[in-house]
């Protein structure tokens, strides 16, 4: 599970970064590694983009779960 914790954190990241340059720079990082300009989009850039959506849903549904899978290797305890 802490494999699938990462991804979804790595994906969150990536979405992220990505919506603080469309707001920054006018620039879409997704689009342009696809060689699409700002607002295009094909199959693989939806791909990615329906990913980080769901690597979002999944860290909202799990938050307490990664808390205490994380917290249990280091003794913390958490609320």
């Amino acid at each position: 599970m802490k494999k699938l914790d990462m991804l979804a954190a790595g994906l969150v990241i990536v979405g992220g970064v990505n919506w603080g340059l469309v707001s920054l720079a006018n620039f879409d990082l997704v689009a342009s590694l696809s060689g699409l300009e700002f607002g295009e989009a094909n199959s693989a850039t939806r791909a990615v983009y329906g990913l980080v959506g769901l690597a979002a849903v999944y860290q909202v549904v799990q938050n307490g779960g990664i808390r205490r899978r994380w917290s249990a290797d280091t003794g913390i305890r958490t609320a």
